[in-house]
């Protein structure tokens, strides 16, 4: 090879020795303005301008793309909606409701789920409509409804679940099918609920306590499996025994109304007429003692009275007895009809005095 290039001059660069410029220095590095100059010719043939004017065009048309793609990381997020951001498909964070930027596509993608939306799912029957409950158009699911309560008798419960997305980005990435996943909990939840439970007290003023117990137990469930969902009401539709039993189960129903309601009504008398004879007795008691209170104080009085008159009678019997003579006529004749007669009247005088008469025109005399 070292012979080929002496043949050739002795340069690898397939040129005379000493250069293409006869200097003897070497060979010569390419032109770089030639280059530069050679690319600018081969743009311009695909520009509409020429020259420099033809590179500007091309730079502004490139600024202009760039501002439009860096834009398009703009997105805006509903109060009713959350940011979920990934970056080449996968999940990164999650945004609140405002406007929000991501890094434009292809490196950044932004989804927005409707997050306030409130779900049904149903649990022991399918409905026909998902707007509300109605005695129309139910088919049961036994396999779902029949559980067993905690004296070992089989209740039919159906119950509705109500939930709403709490974590958008839990939801979407960390569970494959939400629903599956709530039924699955709630059904779970509530198997363990009635488990515990007396069959009296699930038919009739226990299921609130269940529905809360039941919530609470199938949210702790969702919250380990990371699904971001959240659980905001368990809602008792039905709770009946099985149909095979549930006529014989009415009859003990209905008799255990009647005693109660006989109770109900044996304790409304006894409060009606317990308080009422304790008032008898009490106002009873209460006159009793008035009255002897009024008789030992009427005949202290007398005893008094008594006595004080002994002792002036035993002073001068005449007079004492003269004045209780005048004050005992005094009281005998104040509620008798009188006419005082007088036979020493002199003659053209009328010898008596109709006290009645007078009396009754004194009245009458007043009224007027």
């Amino acid at each position: 090879m070292a012979d080929d290039f002496k043949d050739r001059g002795g340069s690898p660069w397939d040129s005379p020795r000493g250069g293409g410029n006869g200097s003897g220095r070497g060979p010569v590095p390419p032109n770089i303005e030639e280059i530069i100059r050679n690319i600018q010719k081969t743009i311009n043939r695909f520009m509409p301008g020429k020259g420099a004017k033809g590179g500007k065009l091309l730079f502004l048309g490139l600024i202009i793309l760039l501002i439009i793609w860096a834009a398009s990381g703009l997105y805006r997020v509903l109060p009713d909606e959350q940011g979920v951001v990934l970056r080449f498909g996968k999940f990164i964070k999650t945004t609140q409701p405002g406007l929000n930027y991501h890094f434009p596509y292809p490196i950044e993608t932004a989804l927005t789920p409707k997050v306030t939306k409130v779900n049904r799912l149903d649990v022991g029957f399918r409905a026909g409509s998902d707007s509300g409950f109605s005695s129309a158009g139910i088919a049961d699911v036994p396999e779902e409804s029949l559980m067993l309560t905690g004296d070992e008798n089989i209740v039919n419960i159906d119950f509705s679940v109500f939930w709403v997305i709490k974590d958008a980005g839990n939801f979407l990435f960390k569970i494959q099918d939400p629903a599956a996943t709530v039924k699955a909990a709630a059904e779970t939840a509530m198997r363990e609920v009635i488990a515990k439970s007396k069959l009296q007290s699930i038919l009739t003023e226990g299921r609130s306590k269940i529905e809360i117990e039941t919530q609470e137990i199938a949210q702790s469930l969702l919250d380990e499996y990371e699904s971001g969902i959240q659980i905001t009401q368990v809602q008792t539709q039905k709770a009946d025994p099985p149909d095979q039993v549930i006529d014989a189960f009415r009859d003990v129903q209905a008799a255990r109304a009647d005693m109660e309601r006989a109770k109900n009504e044996a304790q409304a008398y006894q409060n009606d007429v317990i308080p009422r004879a304790r008032g008898e007795a009490a106002k009873i008691l209460q006159e009793a003692e008035a009255y002897k209170k009024q008789v030992v104080a009427a005949a202290e009085g007398e005893a008094s009275r008594f006595l004080a008159i002994y002792t002036e009678y035993a002073k001068a019997k005449v007079v004492t007895k003269k004045r209780m003579y005048l004050e005992t006529m005094e009281k005998v004749l104040a509620d008798v009809d009188k006419v005082i007669i007088d036979k020493n009247a002199g003659s053209g005088v009328i010898p008596y005095l109709p006290l009645p008469a007078l009396t009754m025109k004194s009245k009458g005399t007043d009224t007027q």
